[in-house]
């Protein structure tokens, strides 16, 4: 419990900075934008309902084969509604009942927070995910020959996160339009992105993470707990396919190379792992944007790996979100 408290100071501290910094720097200097490639909307309210469904798995991969350990969260699917006004928004959602069947999964509980910043010639990502309760899915090849889940309620999961990178070309390229739809992308454009990355997270059980059925074919077999440290830099391109002009589809991707230093602990030892290590973010979406209607669906994800001492094969942490969303632009009076 102390731990998660720590973490989650730490996240609601870069949260705090991260939001005002940004929109201060804003307010002294403005990026010029091209009109003739997106259209944004300063005196508009955006209102959207949506469905969410965030994924945040933790993989150990066996030596010699292909069997892995692919734990999963008990993520629900959420229906939830939102607005946008100028650079503040704000969005609610709750896994209702009927949309989630209890298939035998267990239970997952904790804080799942993830944000998306545009402030000008930037895209900046805050994760916070403090994820407790897994599961093994039995039809996935694990070598444990599974009839039903197999529940991990004592696995936590906790990793906090930024990701900053320069957007030279907002003037003609927008991720607001792809992805929180108060902009309007109404010609194909694209820009470069550069810049880098750092997280830093925990993986525990009250137990050995590797079941001991399977000990023998795990060399991870006998770990309990995995903490972490990664930082690096990153290039990629992003770009906005537009056609019809009311159309688009949006890609894109970030390879990170980071510095990570894994510390991974048995009961009886504990053993330090500096390792260089690819890591990957991409976001993608495809939908209809107009001046007053927006309908998208949209992925945003990280690939993160950390380094092992025990086994030549890292672990795999990757965190992200699917979200489907109806949105409408709603014009305001203006006092001038």
């Amino acid at each position: 419990m102390k731990i998660y408290h720590r973490y989650f100071c730490v996240f609601f501290t870069l949260s705090f900075m991260l939001i005002m910094k940004p929109f201060n720097a804003n307010a002294q200097k403005k990026v010029s934008i091209d009109n003739g490639y997106y259209i944004t909307y300063p005196d508009k309210l955006m209102l959207r309902v949506f469905t969410l469904q965030k994924f945040a798995p933790f993989t150990i991969s066996a030596n010699g084969n292909d069997n892995e350990l692919n734990y999963k969260t008990n993520s629900k699917l959420n229906l939830g509604i939102g607005a946008t006004y100028r650079s503040i928004t704000a969005n609610l959602s709750y896994g209702f009942k009927f949309l989630n069947k209890d298939q035998g999964q267990g239970t997952t509980k904790g804080l799942d927070a993830q944000f998306h910043i545009f402030p000008d010639k930037w895209a900046i990502d805050l994760l916070g995910t403090f994820r407790k309760g897994y599961y093994l899915d039995p039809k996935d090849k694990n070598g444990l020959n599974l009839a039903t889940y197999y529940q991990r309620p004592d696995f936590t999961r906790n990793i906090i996160g930024l990701s900053f990178f320069r957007v030279p070309n907002s003037a003609k390229f927008s991720y607001k339009a792809a992805l929180a739809q108060n902009d309007w992308q109404t010609k194909s454009a694209g820009s470069l992105l550069y810049g880098g990355e750092v997280y830093f997270g925990t993986v525990k059980g009250d137990s050995a993470l590797v079941p001991n059925q399977v000990s023998n074919n795990y060399k991870q077999a006998g770990i309990n707990k995995i903490n972490f440290f990664s930082i690096g830099p990153g290039i990629g391109y992003a770009y906005t396919l537009v056609f019809g002009k009311n159309y688009f589809i949006t890609g894109s991707a970030v390879g990170n190379l980071d510095i990570n230093f894994s510390t991974e602990e048995r009961t009886s030892d504990k053993h330090n792992k500096f390792s260089l290590l690819p890591g990957g973010i991409y976001k993608g979406a495809i939908g209809y944007n107009s001046d007053n209607w927006s309908i998208s669906a949209n992925i945003t994800g990280n690939a993160l790996y950390v380094g092992s001492y025990a086994s030549s094969k890292e672990y795999f942490l990757p965190t992200g979100n699917f979200r489907f969303i109806l949105a409408r632009k709603i014009g305001l009076k203006t006092h001038k």
